[in-house]
């Protein structure tokens, strides 16, 4: 049987208070690798590894102590978020984010701890994986910001293991992410006993890696040479209310300006960002009369993000305008951002024949969900063309998790970002091009189309029955655990 020595053990006085100071400074040291891999920006090889020193002190220590230094190094380790949360909402709002996301860390942390100490099985290796998937995928689904910032998104740039988002999607990711340091964890606590289970562990990684690796090395994502080119355009002057008609003048004309250049430069189709202005009705009609006798006098498809606010209210939208000059497809955002929580969310889709593709639209955060990915999928959609507008310090995450989507679903994205970047990526998630945007005159990449070929994925069914599996044997396991809890 395997022992789990404590780290703790009954103190007084100057001896109770020299251990304490100690396991803060554990627990502070514990959360210091988290704090780089929880925010907007994570650092993708980090990830494997972070959660190890929490699991390892709570393994070692007795329910309590596992528990408040389980809470502050979680504490710790989501501060790295607090810059951009104030970006969204107030600081009390902020607070009570911080601490509900430190408590399911504690619940997965404790509820793992249980399952070990009192089971001492090599099974007991699977726990921490599934109750984190579990809970990100009821986020996922439940959440109007679904699982933002999910682990799983900071393997977003690690092509190899990213090819398993195209097998169970995010889900199985996310399992594998975190196998990895619940076996080390259950090895460097447990010792020998575990180690059956660790090499398990390892041998479902490596397979993960090679597989994945293979994928990469034999996709046929890479353009054709010769083949169409794409223009994407940002400019992060956001042309409000208060602006002055001069200045929103200039914004539209640079945008024109950048249209006509790229096309003359060859693109076949120019990329705008999200929701560029919001006007009246007469006024987006204007806008639209331009960017349609552009298009046609461009030969270039071109798609850009427009707010219209009439009495039924405020939409968020993009236009694709075609060379012909016809009235432009129009497409409704389905998520909202929280600062635009009061805009008319959409529900139809649009995929669309645009220069030999099939072409689906979306906007910003709708690449965020899963469903809605899928649902583009299965719609046929070849390559995604997504108009955006970031937040400076979540562009990467922003960029990627639309990415994920094109993993999951086999087809490449193209993304143009306001305060963010501008991304052309492949069915295997490989970033082809990327650009930063700026402040006028803007940014402007011109990038070859990624092939588009179909590209054949399982994420589609067997990432939501993994996930739901999950939150079914979570249940399990927490009822399971609570039968008889460990006295230490």
């Amino acid at each position: 049987m395997t022992m789990f020595p404590t780290l703790t053990t009954p103190a007084a006085g100057g001896t109770a208070l020299r251990q304490r100071l100690l396991q803060t400074a554990a627990a502070l040291a514990a959360g210091l690798p988290l704090y780089w891999v929880l925010g907007p920006q994570p650092l993708g090889w980090l990830a494997w590894c972070s959660p190890l020193p929490v699991l390892w002190l709570a393994l070692r220590s007795s329910r309590r102590d596992a528990a408040w230094m389980t809470f502050l190094a979680a504490l710790l380790g989501l501060s790295s978020n607090v810059a951009y949360f104030r970006l969204l909402m107030p600081l009390p709002a902020v607070l009570a984010v911080m601490f509900v996301k430190a408590l399911l860390w504690l619940l997965v942390v404790l509820a793992t701890r249980r399952l070990v100490l009192r089971y001492r099985s090599g099974w007991t290796v699977l726990a921490y994986p599934v109750l984190w998937v579990a809970i990100d995928t009821a986020m996922a689904a439940l959440l109007p910001d679904g699982n933002w910032g999910s682990l799983a998104y900071s393997q977003a740039d690690n092509l190899a293991i990213l090819q398993v988002a195209a097998l169970a999607g995010v889900p199985g990711l996310l399992f594998l992410l975190c196998l990895a340091p619940s076996a080390l964890a259950l090895l460097l606590a447990g010792g020998r006993a575990y180690a059956p289970a660790a090499g398990a562990a390892a041998l479902l990684l490596a397979a993960a890696f090679a597989g994945g690796a293979w994928r990469v090395q034999g996709m046929s994502g890479a353009p054709a040479p010769g083949g169409p080119l794409a223009g994407l355009v940002a400019i992060d002057d956001f042309i409000g209310p208060a602006t002055p008609p001069a200045r929103a003048q200039a914004v539209w004309d640079q945008y024109a300006r950048h249209v006509g250049q790229l096309a003359g430069q060859g693109a076949t189709l120019v990329l705008l960002p999200e929701k560029i202005a919001v006007l009246a009705p007469a006024q987006a009609d204007a806008v639209r009369q331009r960017f349609q006798a552009l298009a046609r006098s461009t030969g270039a498809w071109i798609i850009l993000g427009i707010g219209v606010q009439d009495a039924a209210g405020r939409r968020n939208l993009a236009w694709l305008f075609a060379p012909d000059g016809a009235a432009p497809v129009s497409y409704q955002k389905h998520h909202l951002a929280p600062p635009e929580r009061e805009f008319l969310a959409g529900s139809a889709y649009a995929v669309q024949p645009v220069a030999g593709f099939a072409m689906g639209l979306a906007i910003c955060k709708d690449m965020h969900f899963a469903p809605l990915g899928r649902a583009y999928g299965v719609a046929g959609a070849q390559t995604m063309l997504v108009p955006a507008w970031d937040f400076q310090v979540d562009a990467w995450m922003g960029a990627r998790m639309t990415a994920v989507r094109g993993v999951e679903n086999g087809y490449a994205v193209l993304r143009a970002a306001r305060e963010g970047v501008l991304t052309v990526s492949d069915a295997y998630g490989k970033l082809l091009a990327e650009r930063a945007s700026s402040a006028m005159p803007g940014s402007t990449l011109l990038a070859p189309l990624p092939a588009a070929r179909p590209v054949a994925t399982w994420a589609g069914w067997l990432g939501p029955l993994f996930g739901w599996l999950c939150v079914a044997l979570s249940v399990i396991l927490l009822g399971v655990g609570r039968r008889s809890t460990p006295a230490v």
